[in-house]
């Protein structure tokens, strides 16, 4: 059909979330290596418009709140030109330990997403 399998965006949205976070200073592998995670707690995705097979989209990215021990990522994907948004959704990630226990977010993690979004 021509069309990109649903699930992709998905994927697109940790691309756009991941690099994000790289743009803020902050490398989410070396925060793992602290024994720090963000697993995913819940993913919301509304398909507006299908993107095609070899399309170039825009993904946009922005963080929509850091609290104690968690963090909500907002994002919108667009066609090449940014005429017609294709998708837009969100993700919530708990911060947890190695173990998987709920835990705090580290002060300087929440003080590098928070200086990121006032960037913007």
């Amino acid at each position: 059909m021509g069309i990109v399998y649903h699930t992709n965006y998905i994927r697109w949205f940790e691309i756009g979330r991941t690099e994000l976070l790289r743009e803020m200073g902050m490398v989410y592998s070396e925060w793992e290596k602290k024994g720090f995670n963000l697993p995913l707690t819940q993913v919301y995705c509304h398909y507006l418009y299908s993107a095609r097979y070899d399309e170039i989209l825009l993904i946009e990215t922005e963080v929509e709140y850091v609290k104690r021990a968690s963090v909500k990522f907002k994002y919108a994907i667009w066609d090449e030109t940014h005429e017609k948004e294709l998708t837009e959704g969100y993700t919530v990630h708990a911060c947890t330990n190695a173990l998987g226990k709920i835990i705090r977010l580290p002060w300087d993690m929440i003080n590098i997403i928070e200086a990121g979004r006032t960037k913007e």
